[in-house]
């Protein structure tokens, strides 16, 4: 069953935000079971779960005295019900405060929608035995995430102190992601800024969107690097990190990620611009988006050492960048690293 909290505003805490609030009930004395970022509480007031005086709220909102704040906790899966599992990890850096690895495409993060088996959780905790219990029972050692079906570089905190310090990172917007994409169009400029406020789609909760007002800012800066027959390969540099900000942003400017069902750059669009047969089967193997997380760098919460990580991109995508290059068109930057 779902957990239940209250918590009653006094005016010695006139003006706080509701997030910073909440936030602040977990760090109290004396220590609850669980601590909660301010991450993962912010995504359950923008979910819902957390009211103020019985009315849905936003993180931001200001509270005033004798506000009545209930926070309804999510019934997390025991951990033991989460197994390990020994699951090969493909590790770009591990000591006692973090682990870097280089997340496939088609695996979860974390245990969702009656998932708990296959995920990266249940790797991490067939490998590791000392992971952060900050994120929850779900999500140990969990600081940011990847789409299941985007691959890349993934940071996981093994300390609580690493934990807190990386998400402050994440927060901050310090720390360094950049991606790459095949999109389906070329877009002009070949480089720009996509700054769009994104929030729940209210067609499809399952969705995000870009809307005018009561969203969270989201900035995505790109840059062409190869130009196709109807499509192109684009880098991509976040400045914000919000839920599938680059798949959102790129299909509202009308350049979907190639492959992405969800957000219009789907299989039937693909096949139907793909410029060859070699083309058409590089698209169908892939069966997904076409994006990569391809480096990932922030200061390390022990030794304040900026580390920085980069990955290729894998195969089935590899595969139909250069069936797209040989069908003959030319490249607009040299850049690939």
């Amino acid at each position: 069953m779902p957990q239940f909290e209250t918590f009653h505003f006094t005016s010695d805490d006139s003006g706080s935000r509701l997030d910073q609030f909440v936030e602040a009930q977990y760090l109290a004395s004396p220590p609850r079971k669980q601590q909660l970022s301010r991450t993962y509480i912010q995504q359950l007031i923008r979910d819902g779960a957390v009211t103020v005086n019985e009315k849905i709220s936003k993180p931001g909102y200001k509270l005033r005295a004798g506000d009545e704040i209930t926070l309804q906790l999510p019934d997390p899966s025991p951990l033991e019900t989460i197994p390990p599992e020994s699951v090969p990890l493909n590790i770009h850096y591990e000591d006692s405060s973090l682990i870097v690895i280089d997340k496939p495409a088609g695996m979860l993060v974390h245990p969702a929608g009656g998932v708990n088996t296959g995920t990266l959780v249940n790797a991490l905790l067939g490998h590791c035995t000392d992971l952060s219990g900050i994120g929850g029972t779900e999500r140990p050692g969990i600081v940011h995430r990847l789409d299941r079906d985007t691959s890349g570089v993934l940071v996981a905190a093994k300390t609580d102190l690493a934990h807190r310090t990386l998400s402050a990172q994440f927060e901050a917007h310090t720390t360094s992601r950049r991606y790459v994409a095949a999109i389906c169009g070329t877009p002009e400029p070949g480089a720009g800024t996509i700054d769009e406020q994104i929030a729940r789609s209210h067609r499809d909760r399952r969705k995000m969107a870009v809307v005018k007002t009561d969203g969270r800012r989201a900035v995505t800066h790109y840059e062409v690097l190869e130009v196709y027959d109807g499509f192109s390969l684009l880098r991509l540099t976040l400045e914000t990190g919000r839920l599938h900000q680059i798949r959102v942003h790129l299909s509202f400017i009308g350049f979907p990620v190639a492959g992405d069902a969800v957000y219009g750059g789907g299989r039937e669009r693909a096949l139907a611009e793909a410029p060859s047969v070699a083309v058409r089967h590089a698209l169908i193997k892939l069966n997904r988006q076409a994006l990569h997380a391809e480096t990932l760098a922030f200061i390390h919460p022990e030794t304040d050492e900026r580390l920085e990580f980069s990955t290729p991109m894998p195969s089935d995508m590899l595969q139909v960048v250069n069936s797209l290059r040989s069908n003959g068109w030319g490249i607009a930057n040299a850049k690939m690293s």
